[in-house]
């Protein structure tokens, strides 16, 4: 990590969305430094809500095993497996054996969309988060995550698109929680024209962040080019100091 763009973003940040809380950055590594493992789960459990110890200071890594959600380990890239009748409990269950959660009309419907899922596998053994206040030289972020209420998230939004063309410059893919913060904005990294993910609409993962809250993910190959046009883009504004006054109270 360039310990002069952290520093640097760290004191944009302050300037232009004041006490907006930092983003939380994940990579994938062999050998893990400066964060502490997930412990195995006994039963299910969503990484969103280990995260919110990262939101508020800790690192921590997660691997394979650590990994307490069937979705998690595929949206993380330590499996490919999908789970028994995902198409059914996606839609609309099965009776007397397993409840749907109705995110899909139909079992037909879910099985063409798993047929175009976007599948990757786990560059390496650990997956590590830790806050951008947390990063040491050592640490390389692939991919930066803010959870964000909607002035930040305007803010986030509109930078993304200051240098775009076409307009799309960030998208809201229909994905679960984990796979619209890791996998979409992980895959975008290496394309042509990276973009920001917009997320956290997944029903079941709402529960583990604030009623106000999405997130926004970006590449770091592209958020390296929102924190250089910081200051040439509408921040410096009028227009921005008003929604920065609410950001602040």
């Amino acid at each position: 990590m360039d310990m002069k763009l952290k520093e640097k973003f760290i004191t944009q940040w302050k300037k232009y969305f004041d006490a907006a809380e930092l983003p939380v950055c994940f990579y994938y590594t062999d050998e893990v430094k400066g964060a502490e493992p997930v412990k195995p789960s006994s039963g299910h459990r969503c990484i969103l809500g280990d995260l919110t110890k990262v939101r508020k200071v800790a690192s921590i890594y997660f691997d394979a095993e650590s990994i307490g959600c069937f979705g998690g380990k595929r949206y993380l890239g330590f499996s490919d497996e999908i789970m028994s009748n995902f198409e059914y409990f996606l839609s609309c269950g099965i009776p007397g054996k397993l409840e749907g959660e109705r995110y899909k009309k139909t079992p037909e419907l879910v099985k063409e969309m798993m047929e175009q899922a976007p599948v990757y596998k786990a560059a390496c053994k650990f997956i590590v988060f830790k806050r951008w206040d947390m990063l040491e030289e050592w640490d390389e972020p692939a991919v930066v995550i803010f959870f964000a209420r909607p002035d930040v998230l305007s803010g986030l939004f509109t930078l993304a698109n200051f240098d775009e063309v076409e307009p799309n410059g960030v998208f809201a893919p229909f994905a679960a929680g984990c796979g619209s913060i890791v996998q979409y904005p992980y895959l975008e990294k290496d394309s042509e024209r990276p973009r920001a993910v917009l997320g956290m609409f997944d029903v079941s993962a709402r529960p583990f962040v604030p009623e106000n809250c999405l997130t926004f993910s970006v590449p770091m190959n592209k958020f390296t080019r929102m924190i250089d046009n910081m200051d040439e883009s509408f921040l410096i504004t009028s227009s921005w100091s008003k929604v920065n006054k609410r950001i602040k109270s």
